[in-house]
């Protein structure tokens, strides 16, 4: 059985560099997958410390899904609508400090991350761009050398 290839997979051509990944793009996930962790751990505790007063299948279902979207959302920080869905989820968990009160610092402390995340992440693929111009431009300028990486 054939298996099916990739876009990346047909268009790649023998020599062909490799395409750099996003800095951004990879904090972008690594803050929201630590904050789904964060989110089921703080899930359990209101479960555990609110379940007289808010019913257990509202905080484990809200909790869940919330942990789920999270996680999700590392698939979509590519595009500019996913940035923009990762700040309202920042929005959410400081919001959940409503529930909880610690949750307001924890919220605030991954907000924070995020957004140094994203404009430290973006810097540097500004600065990578900037390194393989110059790069192309050296090899260009010296094809005996051959390629400095």
């Amino acid at each position: 059985m054939a298996r099916r290839m990739t876009k990346a997979q047909r268009e790649w051509r023998p020599g062909m560099p490799k395409k750099r990944r996003s800095t951004k793009v990879l904090f972008a996930s690594t803050v929201l997958m630590l904050e789904a962790f964060v989110v089921f751990f703080a899930t359990l505790a209101v479960f555990g410390l609110r379940r007289d007063e808010i019913p257990p299948a509202v905080i484990l279902t809200s909790g869940l899904v919330l942990a789920v979207v999270l996680v999700l959302t590392c698939a979509v920080v590519t595009k500019k609508w996913g940035i923009g869905l990762g700040w309202i989820l920042q929005f959410v968990i400081i919001a959940g400090g409503f529930l909880e009160p610690v949750v307001f610092v924890v919220g605030i402390a991954f907000a924070l991350t995020w957004f140094y995340g994203l404009r430290q992440g973006a810097r540097v693929d500004r600065e990578n761009v900037e390194r393989d111009r110059l790069q192309a431009e050296w090899e260009k300028a010296n094809p005996e050398e051959g390629s400095a990486v």
